[in-house]
Protein backbone atom coordinates (compact mmCIF):
# COMPACT_ATOMS: atom_id res chain seq x y z
CA UNK A 1 0.00 0.00 0.00
CA UNK A 2 1.27 3.47 -0.85
CA UNK A 3 0.24 6.91 0.30
CA UNK A 4 -0.03 9.51 -2.41
CA UNK A 5 0.41 13.09 -1.26
CA UNK A 6 -0.02 14.86 -4.61
CA UNK A 7 0.05 18.63 -4.64
CA UNK A 8 -3.09 18.64 -6.76
CA UNK A 9 -6.42 17.65 -5.36
CA UNK A 10 -8.33 14.65 -6.62
CA UNK A 11 -10.61 15.37 -9.57
CA UNK A 12 -13.51 13.45 -11.02
CA UNK A 13 -11.36 12.77 -14.07
CA UNK A 14 -8.51 11.30 -11.99
CA UNK A 15 -10.67 8.97 -9.96
CA UNK A 16 -10.81 6.05 -12.47
CA UNK A 17 -7.02 5.86 -12.50
CA UNK A 18 -6.74 6.13 -8.72
CA UNK A 19 -9.27 3.31 -8.28
CA UNK A 20 -6.71 1.00 -9.94
CA UNK A 21 -3.87 1.99 -7.57
CA UNK A 22 -4.02 0.48 -4.05
CA UNK A 23 -3.11 2.87 -1.24
CA UNK A 24 -4.14 6.16 0.33
CA UNK A 25 -4.59 9.07 -2.12
CA UNK A 26 -4.61 12.49 -0.46
CA UNK A 27 -7.17 15.08 -1.48
CA UNK A 28 -6.04 17.72 1.01
CA UNK A 29 -7.24 18.81 4.46
CA UNK A 30 -6.95 15.28 5.89
CA UNK A 31 -9.27 13.65 3.31
CA UNK A 32 -7.98 10.48 1.63
CA UNK A 33 -9.29 8.02 -0.91
CA UNK A 34 -8.41 4.53 0.32
CA UNK A 35 -8.10 1.79 -2.32
CA UNK A 36 -7.53 -1.80 -1.18
CA UNK A 37 -5.76 -4.57 -3.06
CA UNK A 38 -9.05 -6.31 -3.78
CA UNK A 39 -10.56 -3.20 -5.35
CA UNK A 40 -12.43 -1.75 -2.37
CA UNK A 41 -12.57 2.05 -2.32
CA UNK A 42 -13.65 4.34 0.51
CA UNK A 43 -13.08 7.79 1.99
CA UNK A 44 -10.99 8.31 5.12
CA UNK A 45 -10.44 11.38 7.30
CA UNK A 46 -7.13 11.67 9.16
CA UNK A 47 -6.65 14.23 11.90
CA UNK A 48 -4.69 15.03 15.08
CA UNK A 49 -6.36 15.44 18.48
CA UNK A 50 -4.53 15.84 21.77
CA UNK A 51 -1.29 15.00 19.95
CA UNK A 52 -2.74 11.69 18.78
CA UNK A 53 -3.26 10.70 15.15
CA UNK A 54 -6.75 9.38 14.47
CA UNK A 55 -8.40 7.92 11.39
CA UNK A 56 -12.11 7.95 10.70
CA UNK A 57 -13.85 6.01 7.93
CA UNK A 58 -16.39 8.07 6.03
CA UNK A 59 -18.00 5.48 3.76
CA UNK A 60 -17.78 4.03 0.29
CA UNK A 61 -16.57 6.12 -2.62
CA UNK A 62 -19.51 4.71 -4.59
CA UNK A 63 -21.92 6.48 -2.21
CA UNK A 64 -20.09 9.77 -1.69
CA UNK A 65 -18.93 11.94 -4.60
CA UNK A 66 -16.11 14.48 -4.20
CA UNK A 67 -18.38 17.45 -3.53
CA UNK A 68 -20.42 15.65 -0.85
CA UNK A 69 -17.43 14.12 0.93
CA UNK A 70 -15.55 17.41 1.06
CA UNK A 71 -18.61 19.05 2.64
CA UNK A 72 -18.68 16.21 5.18
CA UNK A 73 -15.01 16.78 6.06
CA UNK A 74 -15.70 20.49 6.51
CA UNK A 75 -18.35 19.60 9.15
CA UNK A 76 -15.86 17.36 10.93
CA UNK A 77 -13.26 20.12 10.98
CA UNK A 78 -15.79 22.43 12.60
CA UNK A 79 -16.24 19.86 15.36
CA UNK A 80 -12.48 19.70 15.86
CA UNK A 81 -12.37 23.47 16.05
CA UNK A 82 -14.86 23.26 18.94
CA UNK A 83 -12.75 20.62 20.69
CA UNK A 84 -15.07 17.74 19.80
CA UNK A 85 -13.67 14.45 18.60
CA UNK A 86 -15.56 13.53 15.38
CA UNK A 87 -15.31 9.80 16.12
CA UNK A 88 -16.78 10.28 19.62
CA UNK A 89 -19.53 12.49 18.21
CA UNK A 90 -20.40 9.87 15.58
CA UNK A 91 -20.49 7.05 18.15
CA UNK A 92 -22.70 9.11 20.48
CA UNK A 93 -25.10 9.89 17.66
CA UNK A 94 -25.25 6.23 16.66
CA UNK A 95 -25.90 5.21 20.29
CA UNK A 96 -28.71 7.75 20.58
CA UNK A 97 -30.33 6.41 17.42
CA UNK A 98 -30.12 2.87 18.78
CA UNK A 99 -31.63 3.94 22.09
CA UNK A 100 -34.41 5.79 20.31
CA UNK A 101 -35.15 2.70 18.23
CA UNK A 102 -35.11 0.51 21.33
CA UNK A 103 -37.44 2.85 23.19
CA UNK A 104 -39.83 2.72 20.26
CA UNK A 105 -40.73 -0.88 21.17
CA UNK A 106 -44.32 -1.24 22.27
CA UNK A 107 -45.48 -2.55 25.63
CA UNK A 108 -46.92 -5.60 23.89
CA UNK A 109 -43.61 -6.35 22.17
CA UNK A 110 -41.77 -6.08 25.48
CA UNK A 111 -44.33 -8.25 27.27
CA UNK A 112 -44.12 -10.95 24.61
CA UNK A 113 -40.32 -10.86 24.68
CA UNK A 114 -40.18 -11.00 28.48
CA UNK A 115 -42.58 -13.95 28.44
CA UNK A 116 -40.47 -15.78 25.85
CA UNK A 117 -37.22 -15.23 27.75
CA UNK A 118 -38.69 -16.39 31.06
CA UNK A 119 -40.81 -19.36 29.96
CA UNK A 120 -38.54 -21.80 31.80
CA UNK A 121 -39.32 -20.10 35.14
CA UNK A 122 -42.94 -21.27 35.16
CA UNK A 123 -43.76 -24.72 36.46
CA UNK A 124 -46.09 -25.62 33.61
CA UNK A 125 -47.48 -24.36 30.33
CA UNK A 126 -50.79 -23.36 31.96
CA UNK A 127 -49.06 -20.97 34.35
CA UNK A 128 -46.91 -19.59 31.54
CA UNK A 129 -49.93 -18.94 29.33
CA UNK A 130 -51.78 -17.22 32.19
CA UNK A 131 -48.99 -14.64 32.39
CA UNK A 132 -49.28 -13.44 28.80
CA UNK A 133 -53.03 -14.06 28.45
CA UNK A 134 -53.96 -11.83 31.40
CA UNK A 135 -51.79 -9.04 29.99
CA UNK A 136 -53.35 -9.55 26.58
CA UNK A 137 -56.84 -9.36 28.09
CA UNK A 138 -56.46 -6.51 30.57
CA UNK A 139 -53.58 -4.30 29.36
CA UNK A 140 -53.05 -4.61 25.60
CA UNK A 141 -56.40 -2.97 24.74
CA UNK A 142 -55.39 0.08 26.81
CA UNK A 143 -51.69 0.56 26.05
CA UNK A 144 -50.40 -2.57 24.32
CA UNK A 145 -49.51 -0.73 21.09
CA UNK A 146 -47.99 2.25 22.87
CA UNK A 147 -44.20 2.71 23.07
CA UNK A 148 -43.27 1.08 26.38
CA UNK A 149 -41.47 4.30 27.31
CA UNK A 150 -44.80 6.14 27.38
CA UNK A 151 -46.67 3.86 29.80
CA UNK A 152 -47.28 5.84 32.99
CA UNK A 153 -49.20 5.26 36.27
CA UNK A 154 -52.49 6.82 35.05
CA UNK A 155 -52.50 4.40 32.11
CA UNK A 156 -52.01 1.40 34.38
CA UNK A 157 -54.78 2.62 36.68
CA UNK A 158 -57.14 3.03 33.72
CA UNK A 159 -56.49 -0.58 32.66
CA UNK A 160 -56.91 -2.11 36.12
CA UNK A 161 -59.65 0.02 37.65
CA UNK A 162 -62.56 -1.85 35.99
CA UNK A 163 -61.49 -5.18 37.56
CA UNK A 164 -59.84 -3.96 40.76
CA UNK A 165 -62.93 -4.49 42.90
CA UNK A 166 -64.68 -7.40 41.18
CA UNK A 167 -61.57 -9.42 40.31
CA UNK A 168 -59.10 -8.11 42.85
CA UNK A 169 -56.84 -11.18 42.92
CA UNK A 170 -56.62 -11.23 39.12
CA UNK A 171 -56.01 -7.48 39.03
CA UNK A 172 -53.24 -7.80 41.62
CA UNK A 173 -51.52 -10.47 39.54
CA UNK A 174 -51.83 -8.35 36.39
CA UNK A 175 -50.29 -5.39 38.24
CA UNK A 176 -47.38 -7.58 39.29
CA UNK A 177 -46.90 -8.70 35.68
CA UNK A 178 -46.99 -5.12 34.39
CA UNK A 179 -44.28 -4.30 36.93
CA UNK A 180 -42.09 -7.18 35.71
CA UNK A 181 -42.39 -6.07 32.09
CA UNK A 182 -41.67 -2.39 32.80
CA UNK A 183 -38.68 -3.14 35.04
CA UNK A 184 -37.32 -5.49 32.36
CA UNK A 185 -37.86 -2.78 29.73
CA UNK A 186 -36.01 -0.22 31.86
CA UNK A 187 -33.06 -2.55 32.44
CA UNK A 188 -32.95 -3.28 28.70
CA UNK A 189 -32.93 0.46 27.91
CA UNK A 190 -36.31 0.27 26.18
CA UNK A 191 -37.48 3.02 28.50
CA UNK A 192 -35.98 5.30 31.12
CA UNK A 193 -35.61 4.05 34.70
CA UNK A 194 -38.84 4.05 36.69
CA UNK A 195 -38.84 7.00 39.09
CA UNK A 196 -39.24 6.63 42.84
CA UNK A 197 -42.90 6.53 43.79
CA UNK A 198 -44.01 5.17 40.39
CA UNK A 199 -45.86 2.19 41.86
CA UNK A 200 -47.10 4.11 44.89
CA UNK A 201 -48.80 6.45 42.45
CA UNK A 202 -50.53 3.46 40.85
CA UNK A 203 -51.78 1.81 44.04
CA UNK A 204 -52.86 5.07 45.65
CA UNK A 205 -55.09 5.85 42.66
CA UNK A 206 -56.81 2.46 42.67
CA UNK A 207 -59.97 1.93 44.79
CA UNK A 208 -59.42 0.93 48.41
CA UNK A 209 -60.24 -2.70 49.13
CA UNK A 210 -62.42 -3.06 52.21
CA UNK A 211 -62.09 -6.28 54.15
CA UNK A 212 -65.36 -8.00 54.96
CA UNK A 213 -66.22 -8.30 58.64
CA UNK A 214 -65.09 -11.61 60.13
CA UNK A 215 -63.73 -12.72 56.73
CA UNK A 216 -60.81 -14.43 58.48
CA UNK A 217 -63.26 -16.79 60.25
CA UNK A 218 -65.11 -17.92 57.10
CA UNK A 219 -65.41 -21.71 57.04
CA UNK A 220 -65.96 -24.07 54.15
CA UNK A 221 -69.17 -26.12 54.59
CA UNK A 222 -67.97 -29.64 55.31
CA UNK A 223 -70.09 -31.10 52.50
CA UNK A 224 -68.00 -29.02 50.04
CA UNK A 225 -64.61 -29.69 51.64
CA UNK A 226 -63.77 -32.72 49.51
CA UNK A 227 -64.69 -30.86 46.33
CA UNK A 228 -62.46 -27.95 47.33
CA UNK A 229 -59.52 -30.29 47.93
CA UNK A 230 -59.94 -31.54 44.37
CA UNK A 231 -59.77 -27.91 43.17
CA UNK A 232 -56.61 -27.39 45.22
CA UNK A 233 -54.96 -30.47 43.72
CA UNK A 234 -55.88 -29.27 40.19
CA UNK A 235 -54.70 -25.71 40.81
CA UNK A 236 -51.52 -24.02 39.56
CA UNK A 237 -50.05 -23.85 43.07
CA UNK A 238 -46.72 -25.59 43.66
CA UNK A 239 -46.79 -29.23 44.72
CA UNK A 240 -45.42 -28.29 48.15
CA UNK A 241 -48.22 -25.76 48.74
CA UNK A 242 -50.86 -28.27 47.62
CA UNK A 243 -49.53 -30.95 49.98
CA UNK A 244 -49.26 -28.48 52.86
CA UNK A 245 -52.86 -27.36 52.28
CA UNK A 246 -54.21 -30.92 52.24
CA UNK A 247 -52.15 -31.89 55.31
CA UNK A 248 -53.48 -28.89 57.24
CA UNK A 249 -57.09 -29.86 56.45
CA UNK A 250 -56.52 -33.54 57.27
CA UNK A 251 -55.03 -32.73 60.68
CA UNK A 252 -57.36 -29.80 61.50
CA UNK A 253 -54.21 -27.91 62.43
CA UNK A 254 -53.58 -24.20 62.46
CA UNK A 255 -51.87 -22.88 59.32
CA UNK A 256 -48.69 -21.86 61.16
CA UNK A 257 -48.41 -25.25 62.85
CA UNK A 258 -48.54 -27.09 59.53
CA UNK A 259 -46.32 -24.66 57.61
CA UNK A 260 -43.68 -24.85 60.35
CA UNK A 261 -43.80 -28.64 60.73
CA UNK A 262 -40.38 -30.33 60.86
CA UNK A 263 -39.41 -33.94 60.36
CA UNK A 264 -38.20 -34.09 63.97
CA UNK A 265 -41.84 -33.71 65.01
CA UNK A 266 -43.06 -36.54 62.75
CA UNK A 267 -43.00 -40.21 63.70
CA UNK A 268 -44.07 -42.13 60.62
CA UNK A 269 -43.82 -45.51 62.37
CA UNK A 270 -46.15 -44.45 65.18
CA UNK A 271 -48.21 -42.29 62.80
CA UNK A 272 -48.15 -39.23 65.06
CA UNK A 273 -47.15 -35.61 64.82
CA UNK A 274 -45.75 -34.28 68.10
CA UNK A 275 -45.76 -30.50 68.31
CA UNK A 276 -43.66 -28.97 71.09
CA UNK A 277 -45.26 -26.43 73.41
CA UNK A 278 -43.14 -23.65 71.89
CA UNK A 279 -45.09 -23.98 68.65
CA UNK A 280 -48.54 -24.19 70.15
CA UNK A 281 -50.88 -21.26 70.69
CA UNK A 282 -51.80 -22.43 74.20
CA UNK A 283 -48.18 -23.15 75.14
CA UNK A 284 -48.82 -26.88 75.68
CA UNK A 285 -47.36 -29.79 73.69
CA UNK A 286 -49.86 -31.40 71.35
CA UNK A 287 -49.87 -34.79 69.62
CA UNK A 288 -51.83 -35.30 66.42
CA UNK A 289 -52.72 -38.88 65.35
CA UNK A 290 -52.09 -39.17 61.60
CA UNK A 291 -54.45 -40.92 59.24
CA UNK A 292 -53.15 -43.13 56.44
CA UNK A 293 -53.99 -40.32 54.01
CA UNK A 294 -51.94 -37.82 56.03
CA UNK A 295 -49.02 -40.27 56.09
CA UNK A 296 -49.23 -40.59 52.30
CA UNK A 297 -49.09 -36.78 51.99
CA UNK A 298 -45.98 -36.71 54.19
CA UNK A 299 -44.25 -39.35 52.09
CA UNK A 300 -44.92 -37.30 48.95
CA UNK A 301 -43.54 -34.20 50.67
CA UNK A 302 -40.38 -36.09 51.62
CA UNK A 303 -39.75 -36.95 47.97
CA UNK A 304 -40.05 -33.29 46.97
CA UNK A 305 -37.50 -32.04 49.52
CA UNK A 306 -35.56 -35.04 50.90
CA UNK A 307 -32.81 -32.93 52.50
CA UNK A 308 -35.00 -30.30 54.15
CA UNK A 309 -35.68 -30.20 57.89
CA UNK A 310 -39.02 -28.58 57.12
CA UNK A 311 -41.78 -30.86 55.90
CA UNK A 312 -43.15 -28.22 53.51
CA UNK A 313 -40.28 -25.84 52.64
CA UNK A 314 -40.55 -22.87 50.32
CA UNK A 315 -38.40 -22.82 47.15
CA UNK A 316 -35.72 -21.05 49.22
CA UNK A 317 -35.85 -23.67 51.96
CA UNK A 318 -37.74 -21.47 54.42
CA UNK A 319 -41.15 -21.70 56.07
CA UNK A 320 -43.96 -21.04 53.62
CA UNK A 321 -45.47 -17.58 53.83
CA UNK A 322 -48.65 -17.14 55.86
CA UNK A 323 -50.26 -15.84 52.65
CA UNK A 324 -49.77 -18.92 50.45
CA UNK A 325 -53.06 -20.52 51.47
CA UNK A 326 -54.94 -17.23 51.39
CA UNK A 327 -53.74 -16.50 47.87
CA UNK A 328 -54.57 -20.03 46.75
CA UNK A 329 -58.12 -19.77 48.07
CA UNK A 330 -58.54 -16.39 46.41
CA UNK A 331 -57.41 -17.78 43.07
CA UNK A 332 -59.97 -20.55 43.47
CA UNK A 333 -62.56 -17.90 44.40
CA UNK A 334 -63.39 -19.92 47.51
CA UNK A 335 -65.55 -18.17 50.13
CA UNK A 336 -63.52 -19.46 53.06
CA UNK A 337 -60.16 -19.21 54.80
CA UNK A 338 -57.54 -21.69 55.88
CA UNK A 339 -58.25 -21.12 59.56
CA UNK A 340 -61.92 -21.70 58.82
CA UNK A 341 -61.21 -25.38 58.06
CA UNK A 342 -60.83 -25.98 61.79
CA UNK A 343 -64.49 -24.94 62.08
CA UNK A 344 -65.28 -27.12 59.08
CA UNK A 345 -63.79 -30.11 60.90
CA UNK A 346 -65.58 -29.25 64.15
CA UNK A 347 -68.96 -28.86 62.43
CA UNK A 348 -68.51 -32.21 60.68
CA UNK A 349 -67.50 -33.95 63.91
CA UNK A 350 -70.54 -32.54 65.75
CA UNK A 351 -73.10 -33.28 63.03
CA UNK A 352 -71.78 -36.45 61.41
CA UNK A 353 -70.13 -38.40 64.26
CA UNK A 354 -70.98 -39.48 67.79
CA UNK A 355 -67.62 -38.72 69.38
CA UNK A 356 -67.75 -36.89 72.73
CA UNK A 357 -67.33 -33.15 72.67
CA UNK A 358 -64.11 -33.35 74.69
CA UNK A 359 -62.53 -35.68 72.11
CA UNK A 360 -63.42 -33.32 69.26
CA UNK A 361 -62.09 -30.34 71.19
CA UNK A 362 -58.88 -32.20 71.99
CA UNK A 363 -58.36 -32.81 68.27
CA UNK A 364 -58.24 -29.02 67.89
CA UNK A 365 -55.87 -28.64 70.87
CA UNK A 366 -58.54 -26.70 72.73
CA UNK A 367 -58.02 -26.69 76.48
CA UNK A 368 -60.57 -27.78 79.05
CA UNK A 369 -61.21 -25.92 82.27
CA UNK A 370 -62.17 -29.08 84.08
CA UNK A 371 -59.12 -30.74 85.72
CA UNK A 372 -60.74 -34.20 85.80
CA UNK A 373 -61.69 -33.90 82.12
CA UNK A 374 -58.16 -32.75 81.27
CA UNK A 375 -56.67 -35.76 83.05
CA UNK A 376 -59.01 -38.05 81.12
CA UNK A 377 -58.01 -36.50 77.83
CA UNK A 378 -54.31 -37.00 78.57
CA UNK A 379 -54.74 -40.71 79.21
CA UNK A 380 -57.75 -41.97 77.29
CA UNK A 381 -58.42 -39.82 74.27
CA UNK A 382 -55.68 -40.83 71.81
CA UNK A 383 -57.36 -44.00 70.58
CA UNK A 384 -60.66 -42.21 69.98
CA UNK A 385 -58.93 -39.24 68.41
CA UNK A 386 -57.10 -41.53 65.99
CA UNK A 387 -60.39 -43.09 64.94
CA UNK A 388 -61.88 -39.60 64.59
CA UNK A 389 -59.08 -38.41 62.29
CA UNK A 390 -59.31 -41.61 60.23
CA UNK A 391 -63.02 -41.01 59.73
CA UNK A 392 -62.37 -37.37 58.77
CA UNK A 393 -59.85 -38.46 56.11
CA UNK A 394 -62.28 -41.09 54.79
CA UNK A 395 -65.11 -38.54 54.65
CA UNK A 396 -62.95 -36.12 52.63
CA UNK A 397 -61.89 -38.88 50.25
CA UNK A 398 -65.48 -40.04 49.70
CA UNK A 399 -66.82 -36.54 49.08
CA UNK A 400 -63.87 -35.88 46.76
CA UNK A 401 -64.77 -38.99 44.77
CA UNK A 402 -68.43 -37.97 44.63
CA UNK A 403 -67.49 -34.59 43.15
CA UNK A 404 -65.02 -35.96 40.61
Amino acid sequence: MVTSRATKRITAASLPKLYKTPGYHHDGGGLYLQVTANGGKSWVFRYMLDKRAREMGLGSADLWDLTSIRAKVLELKRLLHDGIDPITARDNERRQRQQAAAMARTFEECAVEYHRLNESKWKNSKHASQFINTLRTYTFPTFGNWPVSEVQPPDIVRALKPIWAEKHETASRVLQRIRLVLVWAAVGKHRSALPAGFWDEVTSALPHQRKKDNAHFAACPYRRAGRLLISVRDSTASDVVKLAFVFTVLTAARSGEARGATWREIDLDEAVWKLPKERMKAGRAHTVPLSATAIAVLRQAKKLAPKSDLVFPSPRGRTLSDMVFTQLLRRLEAKCTMHGFRSTFRDWAAEQTSYPREVCEAALAHSSGDKVEAAYLRTEHMQKRRALMDEWATYLELTSADSA
